[in-house]
């Protein structure tokens, strides 16, 4: 069997399934693995084919079907039959762990759910694409905008501030459902998650860590990105811990710079937008990576009177800088020095 045998080989596979694997190559024609290597390389090279997965797990495919893409009526949708589809699509190219499967498994339902439950769009697509050994997750859809549904039901300024509330975690748009759990935990359970609605993107990279917010060209609904290892060991309920006791959700990282567009903190009402919901946890981490300074209002606003008025509400300040933390221990010279 010569070259151009081998060539139509290829065709029919993909031709039949989409995908197949050297085995199943072996099988049509009856050569060897090690014979057919450069056959597949000399297609790989010509971009012909995308090789997906490691050892017997790997597959190969037309890079055009190298990603999954599809979208459903939100009306009557249930989230899990989403996730049975990319689970489908995902085992037939690649292995993963179990806590990858898990986080997946979280992930999509519940983006997918919010959609369904708060966007009062009519579809929600879901997008997943496969580079190295990490899955890129999309879920989007054309609605009215994640932050305008919040800004709307919480009555709250503008977008910015929705945005903001958002990033606390105990928040939600339906009083009657869930408080909005599900986007905060999948925004910690990713390498990388983004968030785009009416004209912001929410963006987080666990990995630096880092986080931020920034103005965007305003489009119609929501979209958004996640980045997780398929070799990932870290489980769900490992991230869970962090921020629950006797399971309850009560504790939160407040990134105080996303709270306004400087990098200083000096007046008495920027304590309070910080402050503002933080009543509903037990313990608050405030995170001052990437802030300059603090004015003594706003210690005193926060550290002082918000904390006088809500004594069963732990502060710990983290990441400060010198001239930070001097104001915050100048302001509480009793404040514990370890949190």
């Amino acid at each position: 069997m010569g070259r151009t045998d081998v060539d139509r080989a290829i065709e029919e596979l993909l031709e039949e399934g989409e995908t197949f694997t050297s085995g199943d190559l072996v099988r049509r024609t009856g050569r060897t693995r090690q014979a057919l290597h450069r056959h597949l390389t000399r297609w790989e090279g010509a971009g012909r084919l995308v090789r997906e997965g490691r050892g017997r797990a790997t597959r190969y495919l037309r890079p055009a079907a190298a990603g999954f893409e599809r979208g459903w009526p939100t009306k009557g949708l249930a989230e899990d039959s989403v996730w049975e589809e990319v689970r489908d699509w995902l085992d037939a190219r690649t292995e993963r762990t179990g806590a990858a499967d898990e986080t997946l498994h979280y992930v999509l339902t519940e983006l997918v759910n919010n959609a369904i439950d708060h966007s009062e769009a009519q579809r929600v697509t879901v997008a997943a694409e496969l580079v190295g050994d990490r899955l890129e997750l999309t879920v989007r859809d054309a609605g009215i905008g994640a932050l305008e549904s919040l800004r709307g039901r919480l009555g709250l300024e503008d977008h910015l501030h929705a945005l903001q509330e958002l990033s606390k975690g105990k928040v939600t748009t339906w009083p009657e459902r869930p408080t909005g759990e599900g986007i905060f935990f999948s925004s910690k359970l990713v390498a990388r998650f983004e968030l785009i609605a009416n004209g912001l993107a929410w963006v987080i990279d666990n990995e630096l860590p880092d986080q931020a917010i920034c103005e965007v060209e305003d489009a119609p609904g929501t979209e958004v990105l996640c980045a997780l290892s398929l070799r990932s060991e870290t489980r769900p309920e490992q991230v869970f811990a962090q921020y629950t006791h006797d399971l309850e959700f009560d504790t939160t990282r407040c990134v105080v710079r996303l709270f306004e567009h400087g990098r200083r903190f000096v007046s008495r009402s920027e304590a309070k937008r910080l402050a503002a919901g933080l009543e509903k946890f037990r313990v608050v981490i405030l995170d001052f990576r990437g802030v300059d300074g603090v004015g003594q209002g706003f210690v005193d606003e926060l550290f002082r009177v918000w904390a006088r008025a809500h004594r069963d509400v732990r502060l710990l300040p983290r990441n400060m800088n010198t001239a930070v933390e001097f104001m915050v221990r100048r302001g509480l010279p009793r404040m514990d020095r370890d949190g």
